[in-house]
């Protein structure tokens, strides 16, 4: 199949172009640099020089592929959603994967499904008009499908380094939010580029957690992590706006109680996570 992928020279843009190609896909990739044509090139993808902001020829690109995975985030949900249009446009009965995320969900208050209610924090709160005019598509003869990926880890993972070693790094421990019993619904990022990889067989309208299935708390996370970078489990909490003063409005999304499960994933698209031991990972990395 002829893939066109965005933001495949990001952290799981990479990851999804190298599946892709093992399992015999020919891959094209938006590249809106040099720097970043190299990175789609080396991981196996044909770079096609672009922005998100170039809908003419995003719709070409979509118009030359049989199908598309948009990885990458406009800077506003007008944006991404004038993207997905232009790309959909052309694409027509084609599959179009949209990525959104768990976080919209809020806390979970337990174990839930994608099914659950929105509760999104400001953050993320602009993806709902997003995803239902994409998904609207399914009624009108397109092919959507949105996953929302959960907290990614493994490899070069910006977001974890940004929340556990920028703020700890000064006082020599590992800090977490409140009392650190809010879960995570993690995912490795080897997984979820397989995700998208059996999504490309989903059904119209189709819409999947990208979880492993395993949710830690936080608190079990920091502790993990600090044995991992050699300090010994030294761990720390951090009051919600202290976070939000380190990092910003993020914080108040690593502050959120989830836990979802991949079951639909798994049933609709015999998709199986390899990497369930998140824990014993972040302690050896």
């Amino acid at each position: 199949m002829k893939v066109f992928v965005t933001g495949g020279s990001g952290y799981i843009g990479q990851a999804v172009i190298h599946r892709l190609r093992r399992h015999g896909h020919t891959v094209t990739a938006l590249a809106r640099s040099e720097s970043s044509a190299t990175a789609v090139s080396s991981a196996g993808a044909t770079a096609v020089d672009g922005s998100l902001t170039d809908l003419a020829g995003l719709n070409q690109a979509a118009a030359r592929a049989e199908a598309v995975i948009h990885l990458a985030q406009a800077d506003t949900g007008e944006a991404d959603l004038a993207a997905a249009t232009a790309m959909q446009d052309a694409l027509g009965t084609g599959t179009y994967i949209h990525t959104g995320g768990t976080w919209v969900y809020g806390n979970t208050h337990g174990l839930v499904d994608e099914d659950a209610p929105w509760d999104p924090p400001q953050l993320v709160a602009w993806r709902r008009p997003v995803e239902d005019a994409v998904l609207a598509r399914a009624e009108h003869g397109g092919h959507p499908v949105v996953i929302r990926a959960g907290l990614v880890y493994g490899g070069a993972n910006r977001l974890i380094d940004t929340f556990f070693t920028q703020p700890g790094a000064a006082a020599g421990a590992i800090p977490y939010i409140g009392d650190g019993s809010q879960h995570w619904a993690l995912i490795h990022v080897d997984d979820l580029a397989d995700l998208y990889v059996a999504a490309l067989h989903a059904k119209p309208g189709s819409v999947y957690a990208g979880v492993g299935g395993i949710n830690p708390t936080a608190h079990d996370v920091a502790q993990a992590i600090s044995t991992g970078q050699g300090l010994h489990g030294k761990i720390r909490s951090l009051t919600l706006d202290a976070a939000r003063a380190q990092m910003g409005s993020i914080a108040d999304a690593f502050a959120l109680d989830q836990q979802l499960t991949p079951a639909r994933a798994l049933t609709e698209l015999n998709w199986q996570p390899q990497h369930t031991r998140p824990l014993d990972h972040f302690a050896r990395s």
